[in-house]
Protein backbone atom coordinates (compact mmCIF):
# COMPACT_ATOMS: atom_id res chain seq x y z
CA UNK A 1 0.00 0.00 0.00
CA UNK A 2 3.02 2.41 0.62
CA UNK A 3 4.60 1.46 -2.36
CA UNK A 4 1.27 2.66 -4.24
CA UNK A 5 1.21 5.66 -2.55
CA UNK A 6 4.86 6.63 -2.99
CA UNK A 7 4.01 5.75 -6.81
CA UNK A 8 1.05 8.26 -7.05
CA UNK A 9 3.28 10.95 -5.21
CA UNK A 10 6.07 10.45 -7.72
CA UNK A 11 3.83 10.61 -10.68
CA UNK A 12 2.47 13.65 -9.06
CA UNK A 13 5.00 15.33 -9.04
CA UNK A 14 6.72 14.78 -12.39
CA UNK A 15 3.04 15.97 -14.28
CA UNK A 16 3.70 18.79 -11.89
CA UNK A 17 6.98 19.78 -13.20
CA UNK A 18 6.18 18.87 -17.05
CA UNK A 19 3.58 21.29 -16.51
CA UNK A 20 6.38 24.06 -15.45
CA UNK A 21 8.14 23.70 -18.21
CA UNK A 22 5.47 24.04 -20.46
CA UNK A 23 6.57 26.11 -23.66
CA UNK A 24 6.55 30.01 -22.51
CA UNK A 25 5.68 32.85 -25.74
CA UNK A 26 7.72 35.55 -26.86
CA UNK A 27 6.08 38.37 -27.94
CA UNK A 28 7.46 40.97 -30.92
CA UNK A 29 5.28 43.91 -31.55
CA UNK A 30 5.72 45.54 -34.51
CA UNK A 31 4.16 49.31 -35.53
CA UNK A 32 3.38 51.19 -37.99
CA UNK A 33 3.32 55.45 -37.50
CA UNK A 34 2.57 58.60 -39.85
CA UNK A 35 4.42 61.07 -37.81
CA UNK A 36 2.97 64.01 -39.81
CA UNK A 37 5.63 66.15 -41.32
CA UNK A 38 8.89 65.00 -39.71
CA UNK A 39 11.21 68.50 -41.15
CA UNK A 40 14.23 69.61 -39.61
CA UNK A 41 14.64 73.17 -39.96
CA UNK A 42 17.05 73.70 -43.22
CA UNK A 43 15.59 74.19 -46.65
CA UNK A 44 16.60 71.41 -48.99
CA UNK A 45 15.84 70.28 -52.71
CA UNK A 46 12.68 69.26 -51.87
CA UNK A 47 9.56 71.73 -51.32
CA UNK A 48 10.15 72.47 -47.81
CA UNK A 49 9.79 76.40 -47.53
CA UNK A 50 7.29 76.43 -44.93
CA UNK A 51 9.38 74.22 -42.63
CA UNK A 52 12.20 76.38 -42.18
CA UNK A 53 12.03 79.56 -39.39
CA UNK A 54 11.41 81.85 -42.65
CA UNK A 55 8.26 79.57 -43.63
CA UNK A 56 4.85 80.18 -42.63
CA UNK A 57 5.38 77.82 -39.94
CA UNK A 58 8.46 79.69 -38.29
CA UNK A 59 9.75 76.04 -38.09
CA UNK A 60 12.60 76.78 -35.71
CA UNK A 61 14.77 74.33 -33.66
CA UNK A 62 12.71 74.91 -30.48
CA UNK A 63 9.80 73.59 -32.39
CA UNK A 64 11.87 70.78 -34.39
CA UNK A 65 13.15 69.76 -31.43
CA UNK A 66 9.98 69.56 -29.23
CA UNK A 67 8.13 67.85 -32.01
CA UNK A 68 11.07 64.81 -31.71
CA UNK A 69 10.64 64.41 -28.41
CA UNK A 70 6.62 63.97 -28.14
CA UNK A 71 7.05 61.56 -31.53
CA UNK A 72 9.63 59.34 -29.54
CA UNK A 73 7.32 59.80 -26.00
CA UNK A 74 4.68 57.55 -28.33
CA UNK A 75 6.62 55.25 -30.07
CA UNK A 76 8.57 54.35 -26.19
CA UNK A 77 4.92 53.68 -25.33
CA UNK A 78 3.45 51.61 -28.41
CA UNK A 79 2.50 48.10 -26.98
CA UNK A 80 3.68 48.94 -23.39
CA UNK A 81 7.45 49.71 -23.67
CA UNK A 82 7.72 50.47 -27.66
CA UNK A 83 8.04 48.05 -30.94
CA UNK A 84 11.21 46.10 -32.15
CA UNK A 85 10.25 47.32 -35.42
CA UNK A 86 8.67 50.38 -36.38
CA UNK A 87 7.18 51.96 -40.34
CA UNK A 88 7.18 55.70 -40.28
CA UNK A 89 5.72 57.45 -42.88
CA UNK A 90 6.02 61.36 -43.71
CA UNK A 91 10.11 61.68 -43.04
CA UNK A 92 11.84 64.49 -44.36
CA UNK A 93 15.44 62.37 -44.70
CA UNK A 94 17.67 60.15 -42.69
CA UNK A 95 18.85 63.24 -40.56
CA UNK A 96 15.87 63.40 -38.86
CA UNK A 97 15.96 59.84 -38.29
CA UNK A 98 18.61 60.11 -36.74
CA UNK A 99 17.93 63.05 -34.46
CA UNK A 100 14.94 60.78 -33.45
CA UNK A 101 16.69 57.75 -32.51
CA UNK A 102 18.76 60.16 -30.21
CA UNK A 103 15.96 61.01 -28.37
CA UNK A 104 15.97 59.78 -24.25
CA UNK A 105 12.83 58.00 -24.49
CA UNK A 106 14.06 56.12 -27.05
CA UNK A 107 17.91 55.46 -27.00
CA UNK A 108 17.73 52.21 -24.88
CA UNK A 109 16.09 50.55 -27.56
CA UNK A 110 19.23 51.74 -30.16
CA UNK A 111 17.75 51.43 -33.39
CA UNK A 112 18.83 51.22 -36.68
CA UNK A 113 17.75 52.97 -39.53
CA UNK A 114 16.78 52.02 -43.50
CA UNK A 115 15.69 55.00 -45.31
CA UNK A 116 15.64 55.92 -48.86
CA UNK A 117 14.89 59.11 -50.38
CA UNK A 118 11.99 59.06 -52.61
CA UNK A 119 10.46 61.40 -55.63
CA UNK A 120 8.04 62.97 -53.57
CA UNK A 121 7.81 66.41 -54.62
CA UNK A 122 7.39 67.49 -51.00
CA UNK A 123 10.02 65.19 -49.71
CA UNK A 124 8.55 63.04 -47.22
CA UNK A 125 9.57 59.76 -47.16
CA UNK A 126 9.11 56.26 -45.29
CA UNK A 127 11.50 54.70 -43.05
CA UNK A 128 12.21 51.71 -41.08
CA UNK A 129 13.08 52.02 -37.16
CA UNK A 130 14.42 48.21 -35.96
CA UNK A 131 16.62 47.01 -32.91
CA UNK A 132 19.36 44.99 -34.94
CA UNK A 133 19.26 42.81 -31.43
CA UNK A 134 16.21 41.47 -32.77
CA UNK A 135 15.93 41.92 -36.65
CA UNK A 136 18.99 40.96 -38.64
CA UNK A 137 18.49 43.24 -41.65
CA UNK A 138 20.01 41.37 -44.74
CA UNK A 139 18.83 43.51 -47.72
CA UNK A 140 16.61 46.31 -48.59
CA UNK A 141 16.00 48.41 -51.41
CA UNK A 142 12.74 50.34 -52.84
CA UNK A 143 10.48 49.77 -55.87
CA UNK A 144 9.22 53.01 -57.26
CA UNK A 145 5.34 53.61 -58.07
CA UNK A 146 5.30 53.92 -62.12
CA UNK A 147 2.33 55.29 -63.71
CA UNK A 148 2.75 54.32 -67.61
CA UNK A 149 0.39 56.68 -68.87
CA UNK A 150 1.90 59.20 -66.68
CA UNK A 151 5.66 58.76 -66.06
CA UNK A 152 6.41 62.35 -64.98
CA UNK A 153 4.34 61.88 -61.45
CA UNK A 154 6.12 60.95 -59.13
CA UNK A 155 4.90 59.95 -55.29
CA UNK A 156 6.42 57.65 -52.64
CA UNK A 157 8.05 54.47 -53.12
CA UNK A 158 7.55 50.60 -51.77
CA UNK A 159 10.51 50.70 -49.54
CA UNK A 160 11.79 47.03 -48.66
CA UNK A 161 13.65 44.92 -46.31
CA UNK A 162 14.82 41.34 -45.66
CA UNK A 163 16.17 40.13 -42.11
CA UNK A 164 15.97 37.51 -39.99
CA UNK A 165 14.15 37.02 -36.65
CA UNK A 166 15.30 34.21 -33.99
CA UNK A 167 16.14 33.00 -37.55
CA UNK A 168 13.11 33.06 -39.20
CA UNK A 169 12.89 35.18 -42.42
CA UNK A 170 10.85 38.25 -42.71
CA UNK A 171 10.38 40.67 -45.05
CA UNK A 172 8.80 43.95 -44.04
CA UNK A 173 7.52 46.51 -46.78
CA UNK A 174 6.66 49.83 -45.89
CA UNK A 175 4.63 52.49 -48.04
CA UNK A 176 2.70 55.65 -48.33
CA UNK A 177 0.55 55.52 -51.30
CA UNK A 178 -0.67 58.76 -53.09
CA UNK A 179 -3.11 61.30 -51.31
CA UNK A 180 -6.54 61.87 -52.13
CA UNK A 181 -6.14 64.97 -53.48
CA UNK A 182 -7.94 65.93 -56.81
CA UNK A 183 -11.03 63.44 -55.72
CA UNK A 184 -11.91 59.63 -55.82
CA UNK A 185 -12.07 59.55 -59.25
CA UNK A 186 -8.59 60.77 -59.68
CA UNK A 187 -6.95 59.18 -57.03
CA UNK A 188 -8.32 55.70 -56.39
CA UNK A 189 -6.56 54.12 -59.45
CA UNK A 190 -2.77 55.55 -58.14
CA UNK A 191 -3.42 54.36 -54.95
CA UNK A 192 -4.72 50.64 -56.76
CA UNK A 193 -1.15 50.79 -58.92
CA UNK A 194 1.08 51.45 -55.80
CA UNK A 195 -0.79 48.35 -53.98
CA UNK A 196 -0.49 46.21 -57.03
CA UNK A 197 3.15 47.25 -56.88
CA UNK A 198 3.18 46.66 -53.33
CA UNK A 199 1.66 43.10 -53.81
CA UNK A 200 4.07 42.12 -56.25
CA UNK A 201 7.12 42.68 -54.35
CA UNK A 202 5.64 41.26 -51.99
CA UNK A 203 5.47 38.32 -53.85
CA UNK A 204 8.47 38.12 -55.53
CA UNK A 205 10.36 38.12 -52.15
CA UNK A 206 8.25 35.12 -50.88
CA UNK A 207 8.69 33.37 -53.91
CA UNK A 208 12.69 33.97 -53.64
CA UNK A 209 12.78 32.88 -49.81
CA UNK A 210 10.47 29.47 -49.15
CA UNK A 211 8.88 29.49 -45.86
CA UNK A 212 9.35 33.25 -45.15
CA UNK A 213 6.94 35.66 -44.00
CA UNK A 214 5.86 39.03 -44.96
CA UNK A 215 4.67 41.78 -42.72
CA UNK A 216 3.04 45.02 -45.15
CA UNK A 217 2.66 48.61 -43.58
CA UNK A 218 1.75 51.87 -43.87
CA UNK A 219 -0.31 54.59 -44.69
CA UNK A 220 -2.36 53.76 -47.85
CA UNK A 221 -4.74 56.62 -48.04
CA UNK A 222 -7.41 54.04 -48.06
CA UNK A 223 -9.67 51.92 -45.63
CA UNK A 224 -9.90 47.94 -45.46
CA UNK A 225 -12.70 48.00 -47.49
CA UNK A 226 -11.33 50.11 -50.81
CA UNK A 227 -10.64 48.54 -53.73
CA UNK A 228 -7.17 49.06 -53.20
CA UNK A 229 -6.29 47.23 -50.76
CA UNK A 230 -9.20 44.69 -51.02
CA UNK A 231 -8.44 44.24 -54.72
CA UNK A 232 -4.86 45.48 -54.83
CA UNK A 233 -3.86 43.54 -52.45
CA UNK A 234 -5.99 40.89 -52.93
CA UNK A 235 -6.54 40.76 -49.31
CA UNK A 236 -8.59 37.88 -47.55
CA UNK A 237 -11.15 37.90 -45.06
CA UNK A 238 -10.88 34.78 -43.01
CA UNK A 239 -7.51 33.92 -41.41
CA UNK A 240 -8.16 30.53 -41.54
CA UNK A 241 -8.51 30.46 -45.21
CA UNK A 242 -5.53 32.27 -46.38
CA UNK A 243 -2.55 30.98 -48.10
CA UNK A 244 0.88 31.31 -47.79
CA UNK A 245 1.52 34.34 -50.01
CA UNK A 246 -1.38 35.51 -49.87
CA UNK A 247 -2.62 38.63 -47.24
CA UNK A 248 -4.76 39.24 -44.80
CA UNK A 249 -5.15 42.48 -42.59
CA UNK A 250 -6.50 42.32 -38.87
CA UNK A 251 -7.17 45.75 -39.48
CA UNK A 252 -10.31 45.13 -41.18
CA UNK A 253 -11.92 44.00 -37.76
CA UNK A 254 -10.85 47.21 -35.91
CA UNK A 255 -12.57 49.23 -38.78
CA UNK A 256 -16.07 47.23 -39.03
CA UNK A 257 -15.99 48.09 -35.24
CA UNK A 258 -16.15 51.65 -36.66
CA UNK A 259 -12.52 52.40 -34.83
CA UNK A 260 -10.50 54.64 -36.85
CA UNK A 261 -6.62 56.32 -36.84
CA UNK A 262 -7.48 59.32 -38.67
CA UNK A 263 -10.10 61.71 -38.60
CA UNK A 264 -11.71 64.00 -40.60
CA UNK A 265 -14.85 66.06 -41.15
CA UNK A 266 -16.36 63.94 -38.48
CA UNK A 267 -15.62 60.88 -40.19
CA UNK A 268 -13.07 58.51 -38.63
CA UNK A 269 -11.02 56.22 -41.48
CA UNK A 270 -8.41 53.51 -40.63
CA UNK A 271 -5.67 54.19 -43.38
CA UNK A 272 -3.00 53.16 -41.21
CA UNK A 273 -2.74 49.14 -42.20
CA UNK A 274 -0.60 46.31 -41.44
CA UNK A 275 -1.20 43.30 -43.72
CA UNK A 276 0.26 39.78 -43.12
CA UNK A 277 1.12 36.53 -45.46
CA UNK A 278 -0.46 33.51 -44.85
CA UNK A 279 2.88 32.17 -43.59
CA UNK A 280 2.07 34.45 -40.54
CA UNK A 281 -0.80 32.46 -39.56
CA UNK A 282 -2.66 29.50 -38.15
CA UNK A 283 -1.49 28.34 -34.93
CA UNK A 284 1.68 25.88 -34.92
CA UNK A 285 3.64 28.54 -32.90
CA UNK A 286 6.56 26.43 -33.36
CA UNK A 287 7.51 29.40 -35.80
CA UNK A 288 6.01 33.04 -35.57
CA UNK A 289 2.67 34.00 -35.74
CA UNK A 290 0.25 37.06 -35.75
CA UNK A 291 -1.33 36.92 -32.23
CA UNK A 292 -4.60 36.69 -31.41
CA UNK A 293 -6.02 37.92 -28.19
CA UNK A 294 -8.71 36.81 -26.46
CA UNK A 295 -11.06 39.00 -27.86
CA UNK A 296 -10.04 37.73 -31.57
CA UNK A 297 -8.49 40.65 -32.25
CA UNK A 298 -5.29 40.50 -34.10
CA UNK A 299 -4.42 44.27 -34.90
CA UNK A 300 -4.45 47.01 -32.62
CA UNK A 301 -4.31 50.94 -32.58
CA UNK A 302 -2.18 52.64 -30.28
CA UNK A 303 -4.59 55.40 -28.72
CA UNK A 304 -4.15 57.15 -25.62
CA UNK A 305 -5.97 60.19 -23.98
CA UNK A 306 -2.65 62.45 -24.67
CA UNK A 307 -3.07 61.59 -28.59
CA UNK A 308 -6.24 63.19 -29.05
CA UNK A 309 -7.92 66.76 -28.98
CA UNK A 310 -9.72 66.85 -25.44
CA UNK A 311 -11.17 70.29 -25.81
CA UNK A 312 -12.38 72.83 -28.88
CA UNK A 313 -12.88 72.63 -32.43
CA UNK A 314 -11.14 69.38 -32.86
CA UNK A 315 -12.64 67.61 -29.76
CA UNK A 316 -11.94 64.05 -30.21
CA UNK A 317 -9.45 64.44 -33.53
CA UNK A 318 -5.62 63.18 -33.36
CA UNK A 319 -3.90 65.89 -31.26
CA UNK A 320 -1.36 67.12 -34.24
CA UNK A 321 1.53 69.19 -33.76
CA UNK A 322 0.68 72.12 -36.23
CA UNK A 323 -3.37 73.24 -37.16
CA UNK A 324 -3.47 75.83 -40.06
CA UNK A 325 0.09 76.99 -39.16
CA UNK A 326 -0.05 77.41 -35.46
CA UNK A 327 2.34 74.94 -33.45
CA UNK A 328 0.74 72.81 -30.36
CA UNK A 329 3.73 71.95 -28.62
CA UNK A 330 1.84 69.00 -26.44
CA UNK A 331 0.69 67.86 -30.41
CA UNK A 332 2.08 64.46 -32.20
CA UNK A 333 0.36 63.62 -35.49
CA UNK A 334 -3.06 63.76 -37.10
CA UNK A 335 -2.49 60.01 -37.16
CA UNK A 336 -2.81 57.29 -34.30
CA UNK A 337 -0.36 54.42 -34.65
CA UNK A 338 -0.73 50.75 -35.60
CA UNK A 339 0.38 47.78 -34.15
CA UNK A 340 0.85 43.85 -34.04
CA UNK A 341 2.60 41.22 -32.09
CA UNK A 342 4.13 38.03 -33.78
CA UNK A 343 4.63 35.32 -31.20
CA UNK A 344 6.57 31.76 -30.84
CA UNK A 345 6.68 29.23 -28.59
CA UNK A 346 10.13 28.65 -26.72
CA UNK A 347 10.68 25.65 -24.77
Amino acid sequence: MKKTVYLFLILALVATQLVAQKAKLVKIPIAFYNVENLFDTVKGKNNDRDFTPEGSNQWVPEKYQQKLQNIAHVISEIAGAGPALIGLAEVENRGVLEDLIKQPSIASHKYSIVHYDSPDKRGIDCALLYNPAIFKLQSSGVRPVVFEDNPNWKTRDILYTTGTIAGETFHILVAHWPSRAGGEAISAPKRLRAAEIMKSVADSLLQAYPNSKAILMGDFNDDPISPSVRNGLKIKDNPDKVDYSELYTPMLRLYNRGLGTLAYRDTWNLFDIIAVSGSLLGEDLSTFKLYCNKEGNRGFIFRKDYLVQQSGRYKGYPRRSLVRGVFDEAGYSDHLPVYIYIVREVK
